[in-house]
Parts: structure tokens; sequence; C-alpha cells
């Protein structure tokens, strides 16, 4: 082969790694693009202080999104996590002895006790997700919907409008003191962001859970559980949600109905812009990450440019998610076509 024919060949093999690589490229390079622009905008961005801001401000949202990764990853989706975190801390505040003026009739019990019910209380709700699912067949963007609203009631019935305080210790700690100067709930994100990048990409388990994303009818074929799967993953779901709502409340200083509702968009737009596939199969905790920072940095940096409309950052974040929907899925063309 003539050397001009070894370099066209270079340049198709080259030319075919960069289509299927795009899902992943794409959301790196808006991060750097983002991170130059807010450095040279604004003199406050770019410190360690805001450093550290940035990643305490998502790590509630990198909660959620460690638990959505794993459904996303088998072409589901989940609608409910906001509503199970806000359930959640809800029901361990719940659970925990109120000061005087906290006018809710709670029921005190030990710390280790409350802290036990809250998280039985949202892997049971991820339960109903997955059963709902797989034994009775709705699609989990029904399902997930309606349990939404389900963990919306539970909320309201337990505060009935009222705002709950104090949380047990140990979720005091996690989710409103710090080690060292850092955050504890910047810990405990990183530790389950670490946690779930191991098992998705080392165990058999996270194997199967790109397989069945990847293609469901082959999954089962090739002799997995595939229900057994999307049960898993639903409750990995609610229970990430729920720590998260835990250590919000903490963090945020209160728990009360509807604390959450924003977090459901952050969350699926922080895996989405990361690069993993909504049609399943592709992506990863690194992709969340960078989604989670993307997310972050155009946030927190819109805050310091004092001369954008605080209400035209509500238009850019939705620019931002519709540019990432369309990469998403002309990723997922581009890379069909050099497969074939």
């Amino acid at each position: 082969m003539t050397a001009e024919g070894e370099t066209h060949r270079g340049r198709a093999r080259l030319g075919s790694i960069l289509r299927s690589q795009m899902r992943n490229i794409a959301p790196l390079i808006t991060l750097i693009c983002l991170v130059v622009f807010f450095s040279v905008a604004s003199s406050s961005f770019a410190t360690l202080d805001n450093v550290g801001n940035i990643l305490t401000q998502v790590s509630v949202t990198g909660i959620i999104a460690v638990g959505l990764t794993f459904v996303i990853l088998c072409a589901e989706i989940d609608l409910s996590v906001a509503g199970i975190a806000n359930a959640t801390g809800i029901v361990v505040a719940y659970f925990t002895a109120q000061d005087s003026y906290v006018n809710i009739a709670n029921l005190p019990l030990p710390g280790a006790v409350a802290i036990g019910l809250a998280l039985l209380a949202c892997a049971l709700l991820g339960l109903v997700n997955a059963l709902g699912v797989t034994l009775i067949g709705i699609p989990s963007f029904i399902m997930t919907l309606a349990m939404m609203q389900i963990a919306a009631g539970v909320s309201a019935l337990l505060v009935r409008g009222q705002i709950a305080y104090k949380v047990p210790d140990l979720i005091a700690t996690l989710g409103s003191r710090s080690l060292g100067g850092v955050p504890w709930i910047v810990i405990v994100a990183a530790i389950l962001l670490l946690a779930a990048h191991l098992v998705l990409t080392y165990t058999r388990f996270g194997r199967y859970v790109y397989i069945v994303g990847g293609n469901r009818e082959a999954a089962e074929y090739s002799g997995i559980n595939v229900k057994l799967i999307i049960n898993a993953v639903m409750v990995i779901s609610g229970v990430c949600s729920g720590i998260a709502g835990m250590l919000g409340v903490a963090h945020f200083g209160s728990a009360q109905q509807n604390e959450f509702d924003t977090y459901l968009l952050d969350a699926i737009a922080a895996v989405v812009v990361g690069g993993t596939s909504l049609f399943g199969g592709r992506g990863g905790i690194g992709n969340t990450l960078v989604g989670l920072f993307v997310l972050g940095v155009l946030n927190n940096g819109l805050d310091h440019v004092n001369n954008i409309d605080s209400f035209l950052k509500i238009l850019i974040r939705g620019l931002i998610l519709l540019a990432a929907l369309v990469i998403n899925v002309y990723a997922q063309r581009l890379r069909a076509t050099a497969e074939d």
C-alpha cells in the first residue's frame, strides 16, 4: 500500500474513533470552555474557595445521580428520585426528637433506629418501582411518575405543611460539618461515586447492567436474569436518593415538602449532559462526574457574572440541556454508522 493510502486509512480510522467517542469528548470540551469563559469573565471564579463551593453545591445532585446512572444504563428512567429524596429526609426527621416549637406530631426514636427506618423506607419505595416495572410490566416512565406523587404524599402526610429541623447526630455531621476543611457531604458523594464506578467497571453485576441496557434480548438469551438486574438498579436508585435526602436535609437545615423538587432535572441533566446514553448500555460514572461539573460550573459561574439577567440563567441551563440531548442522539447515530 502506498504512503498516501496509509494516510487516508489512518484518517478514516481516526474519524471513526472520534465519531464513536463524541459522547465522551463533547461534554469534556464543554466543561473546559465553561471553565475558561467564567475564569475570564469573573476574577472570583477561579479560586480554591470557589472550587470548594462548586463541589459542595453538586454533592446532593451527585449522590442522586449515582443511582440514576445505573437506571439509565439499563435503558430505564426514574422520575421519582427527587420525591424519594424528599420523603426520606422527612422520614428521618419525623423519627427524631424536635424542638418544642415544631408543630409536628412525630415519633422520636434513637438516632440509629431513625436512620435505619429512613433507609428502609427509601429501599421499599425503590422496590415498589422495581416490581411495578418488572412484575406488572408498567413502563418505568409511568411507574416512577406515579411514585413521584406517592412520595410527595408521604412527605405531606408526615409534616402536614410544617417544617422539621432536627436530624440524628450522624446525619447532621455528614450533612453539615467538615473533616479537615473538606465538607463531609463532599466526601460521602466522592465515596459513592467511586464505589459505583468500581462496581460498574470491575464486577459481574456492572457488566450485566451494560449488557441489559445495550441489548436486552441478547442478555435474556445469554442467561442473564434481566428482571433481577432491573430490580436491583431501581432499588439502588431509591437508596441513593434516600441518602441524598437525609444529608440534604442536614445540609439545608430543615425538612419540608417540595424541598428537593429541582433535583430531578439536575440529576437527569448531570447523567445525560455527561454523555451516558439515554438508550442504555453506554456511559458510566465518569460521564456523570463530568456532567456534574458542567452543571456545577455553569450554575456557579452564572452567579459570578453580575451582568447576566437572573431570569436568563434558567433559559441558559435549558439550552445547555437541549444541546446535550441533541449531541446524545446524534452521537448514537454516528456510532451506529461507524459500527456499520
